[in-house]
């Protein structure tokens, strides 16, 4: 007897994120037919650094395609499409005659480029590239991570000036790999990629040549600028090529763009957060350009094909989901991630304690670098439970925060938050969520909505879907929690949050 064979057809999604790679295989109504994941090794060098190793990466892409492909019980012919996403500005830099990374890729988080990005700011401080950019001036970015591989590591500037080298962020290696490698391999990234350099112009998708050579990138290294949805190139040769060659690649998406997407956020003022390592929320703005003075980012939130990009106004926390993991893996005060909300649970409230883990310094809406991590407000009183309590809460405060500078950039109030992620299966952190923000919290039936919308994107590009109606018909609601807080009990709280937030700045002196 022969394995029983699924028919398509589906679109296959790539999602290659900060500690795992994955592949989840799609039907037409959005629903998962098969997921295959790998973790992949963080590499510490020092304090505030953090690598990948790229081939380790490209390798695990491979596997969990491969893998996701057998659990589907599908063939080459089912899969119409394949669409990536990926984490943010984490930055390689590849041999493009033998496609071997020449170092391990700085990931997103890592901050030695700190004392570079102060440098380039000169007199003018965090803003110089703001305008153009969207972007302030933060070791979070690639383009000044791009300079710091040039100067940092032997030979590496003379060879990219020499054509030799190619910048990627992750998108763009797994599209390079993907459709040939050395083998004529298509150097592309998407306009939400490009928004995250520090080095495209917001106006016109387009680098900026001048404010690469300020930062020390020889524009030869970089990636051609494309939409979020269109055929980029097929898959060729390597092991996937057996397997799906000729099959279009067809979507790029930065992953908190994805999840924009995902979440079908089309209009004007629709938001979504992403509860992974750190904490992503977008609010589309239309075609709408906003600059914040409230210390958010502004990027492109989606381009499909032809038509005009759509911009997002984005604000970003560092520690979220990995405050929970650092309570387990380095504290010992959980076993598992899930054993937080049963010990938090277990007390009516945090005691007076609060938790401001800027660990590596406070992302939106400070951008302050010289933050660290405290708990105040600590008696005799409190308790581990009360210490779990105050990490949720910390996730909720963060939010509110940026929810407070979108509506003061934008001028729209938050109707909804859309959330996905590993913590919404988290029902007191979403309760207390809702209270905080005083706006009702929906969660969708499919939560890899990072997945769904490269899946969406590629699946757009190639007629398996025709417009975002058909998408938005897809999304449903699997659970909604609403406030339920008194509103003078809620202000307390903000405002004791906001001292201890105070209490963090200035840590590191300079």
């Amino acid at each position: 007897m022969t394995d029983a064979h699924t028919a398509g057809p589906f679109i296959a999604a790539i999602d290659q994120g900060t500690t795992s790679s994955r592949c989840i295989v799609f039907d037409r109504d959005g629903r998962i037919v098969a997921v295959d994941q790998k973790e992949h090794e963080q590499i510490f060098p020092r304090p505030g650094w953090v690598e990948h190793d790229a081939a380790e990466i490209w390798n695990n892409v491979q596997e969990v395609v491969a893998g996701a492909m057998v659990k589907a019980k599908v063939v080459r012919e089912d899969i119409l499409a394949i669409g990536i996403t990926n984490q943010r500005e984490t930055t390689m830099l590849w041999d493009k005659r033998t496609g071997q990374p020449v170092h391990n890729a700085i990931v997103w988080q890592d901050t030695r480029t700190d004392t570079l990005c102060k440098e380039l700011g000169g007199d003018v401080g965090q803003d110089r590239f703001r305008r153009e950019t969207g972007l302030p001036l933060a070791a979070y970015f690639a383009g000044p991570k791009i300079a710091w591989l040039l100067d940092n590591v032997e030979g590496l500037r003379e060879r990219a000036e020499a054509g030799d080298l190619l910048f990627g962020t992750m998108d763009s290696w797994v599209v390079w790999n993907l459709t040939g490698g050395v083998n004529g391999g298509v150097h592309v990234t998407d306009v939400t990629n490009a928004s995250r350099t520090l080095m495209m112009n917001l106006s016109d998708l387009n680098w900026n040549e001048e404010i690469a050579a300020a930062i020390g990138v020889p524009m030869q290294v970089l990636p051609e600028i494309r939409s979020s949805s269109e055929v980029y190139g097929e898959v060729k040769g390597g092991t996937l090529g057996g397997l799906l060659g000729g099959v279009p690649v067809a979507s790029a998406l930065g992953d908190q763009q994805a999840a924009l997407f995902g979440q079908t956020c089309y209009d004007v003022g629709e938001a979504k957060s992403t509860y992974g390592t750190g904490t992503f929320m977008l609010m589309n703005t239309g075609e709408k350009l906003i600059h914040s003075e409230s210390g958010l980012i502004t990027t492109v939130g989606y381009q499909i094909g032809e038509d005009d990009p759509v911009y997002a106004l984005e604000g970003s926390i560092a520690v979220t989901g990995s405050l929970v993991q650092w309570m387990r893996d380095q504290m010992g005060l959980i076993g598992t991630a899930a054993e937080i909300e049963t010990l938090a649970s277990s007390v009516e409230d945090n005691g007076g304690a609060y938790f401001v883990p800027a660990f590596s310094g406070l992302f939106a809406p400070y951008w302050r670098s010289d933050a660290r991590g405290v708990i105040a407000g600590l008696t005799r009183y409190v308790t581990k439970a009360h210490i779990a309590r105050a990490v949720l809460e910390a996730t909720a405060w963060q939010t509110r925060e940026i929810a407070d500078a979108m509506t003061k950039d934008s001028g729209v109030e938050l109707a909804a938050l859309k959330v996905d992620g590993g913590m919404t299966s988290n029902n007191l952190l979403m309760q207390f969520l809702a209270d905080v923000l005083d706006a009702p919290v929906v969660r969708p039936m499919v939560a890899e909505t990072t997945c769904l919308g490269a899946a969406y994107a590629a699946g757009l590009a190639v007629g398996f879907w025709q417009s975002t109606d058909d998408l938005r018909a897809n999304w449903r609601r699997a659970a909604e929690w609403t406030p339920s807080m008194d509103a003078e009990h809620r202000e307390g709280e903000y405002k004791n949050w906001l001292k201890a937030v105070e209490r963090t700045m200035g840590w590191i002196e300079e």
